[in-house]
């Protein structure tokens, strides 16, 4: 009973004490940079290993390194994404698919670094805030040179190409203004208009809509683009409840309990070997 109280008093102590709390962000890299997104986070996964403090508080910019004890990168595996408009991707997994599992494949390292959306995963040993650990990270994971002046030139290109997706889509309403009018005076006048199968004014509409698709798409990304690697979403202070994490409480109680067990019944074995051995001399 005394091994009880012992276990559950110290237990409940380091249940409160000792917690361990997870946290993630939802991360998009841009401009090609998902390589350079995965060596960063391996740097930082290695600062942490090392315990070099000063690396983690003077450079990532971390307020208190000291409570950071895990990062890591996971992708998040669209492939629906992955293949969304994109033949060459639908392809590449069609002949990758012949000579292999699917599963594999796609959760293979240079297929998945490909994805869209990646999930950083950090742990702490204590309660944490956003301007103590996520914002310094995301700031760190942005502060490259090359990779802003690539930025530039994107959403320079991109500008362009809507300001000329825009002129085109004037100059088709001007074309399909004209032949509404042409069809509307024919009405009038009791004319007729006839129109072969070489009309391409069913083209006309269909490049139309999709220059309008192709606008929605490209304000879409301009939304994502102001920033090198795009964070999406932050959950932060989930409780870690895996392992042993918080059931210290019952498991030290039993650990002491049949730590007793183990040593009373090594006394009576002992105690008996002893008596038989006396006993024979």
């Amino acid at each position: 009973m005394i091994l009880f109280i012992v276990g559950v008093g110290v237990g409940v102590y380091l249940d409160k004490t000792k917690k361990t709390y997870d946290h993630q962000i939802i991360v998009s890299p841009n401009f090609g940079s998902t390589d350079y997104l995965y060596s960063k986070i391996d740097l930082i996964s290695a600062k942490i290993k090392e315990g070099d403090t000063v690396f983690l508080k003077n450079i990532v910019g971390i307020k208190k390194p000291k409570e950071i004890i895990k990062i890591e990168i996971k992708p998040i595996a669209d492939v629906y994404k992955f293949i969304d408009n994109k033949a060459e991707n639908f392809e590449l997994i069609k002949l990758m698919a012949e000579d292999g599992d699917v599963k594999k494949i796609l959760e293979d390292n240079l297929t998945s670094k490909n994805y869209t959306s990646h999930t950083v995963f950090f742990k702490t040993n204590r309660l944490t805030y956003d301007k103590e650990t996520v914002q310094p990270l995301l700031d760190f994971l942005n502060d490259s040179e090359y990779y802003r002046k690539i930025q530039q030139v994107v959403l320079k290109n991109l500008q362009i190409k809507m300001t000329e997706n825009d002129s085109i889509i004037s100059q088709i309403n001007g074309v399909l203004n004209g032949f509404s009018n042409r069809v509307n005076g024919s009405q009038t006048s009791n004319k007729l208009i006839y129109f072969n199968e070489n009309t391409q004014l069913n083209e006309v509409i269909k490049t139309k809509d999709v220059l309008i698709n192709e606008q929605g798409k490209h304000r879409i990304d301009s939304v994502g683009y102001d920033k090198i690697v795009k964070d999406n979403s932050a959950i932060t202070n989930i409780e870690n409840t895996s392992s042993v994490n918080g059931k210290l409480k019952f498991i030290i109680p039993l650990l002491l309990i049949f730590g007793f067990i183990l040593i009373k019944l090594f006394q009576r074995f002992y105690n008996k070997q002893k008596k038989l051995s006396l006993q024979s001399t």
